[in-house]
């Protein structure tokens, strides 16, 4: 499902930007490793200009696709990929909603299953657990086999049962599924104010 902006929306999306103003919130933006990983740098940008304290964590495959120091320049904050010591504090504050850009096959499939072998699918859990607001961009390629194996379209109604809001309309975002920046910040602010 995607939201269309009407006048009375945009006058709602104007009143959820001034709340987070009030009081920033953080948002974790967890990028899988893809071809269309690159679009986090677009989407960040534009959730901090909302207003949301952005921290970035990565798969470990992700690294291969984005500039984890560019990711750090833009967040302030190190990029995360794996496990903190048990020792070391947290590096981040706890988030008030998530955004998966993209949720690769694998990731996805995992997450569903609570297969948690990464930070970023052990952060996943966590959070759909505690029922926070999440978006998730599935990054399959339409009609790449991996889009019509049946476990893939399970793992999507399993999330969705949970909470977890998917995107996966690659008929009107192009067969890579690259859902625009304000689509995906406007999705995840109704959920998060609704």
């Amino acid at each position: 499902m995607s939201i269309a902006c009407s006048s009375k929306t945009e006058k709602g999306t104007s009143q959820m930007h001034n709340a987070l103003h009030d009081h920033r919130k953080v948002l974790y933006v967890v990028t899988c490793g893809s071809s269309s990983a690159p679009q986090v740098y677009d989407f960040i940008s534009t959730a901090q200009q909302a207003g949301w304290d952005v921290c970035s964590i990565l798969t470990p495959s992700a690294r291969k696709f984005v500039d984890m120091s560019r990711l750090a320049q833009m967040t302030k904050r190190p990029v995360r990929s794996e496990y903190k010591r048990p020792e070391e504090p947290d590096l981040f504050p706890r988030a008030d909603a998530l955004v998966v850009l993209p949720v690769t096959f694998n990731t996805l499939n995992k997450w569903a299953l609570g297969i948690s072998d990464t930070l970023a699918v052990g952060i996943l859990c966590e959070y759909t657990g505690l029922h926070a607001p999440i978006v998730a961009i599935a990054g399959v390629t339409e009609n790449s086999g991996l889009d019509t194996y049946p476990p893939f379209h399970k793992s999507i109604e399993t999330l969705r049962s949970y909470g977890v809001h998917i995107i996966h309309e690659p008929q009107r975002w192009g067969p890579q599924n690259r859902v625009p920046a304000d689509v995906i910040l406007t999705t995840l602010e109704h959920l998060v104010f609704q």
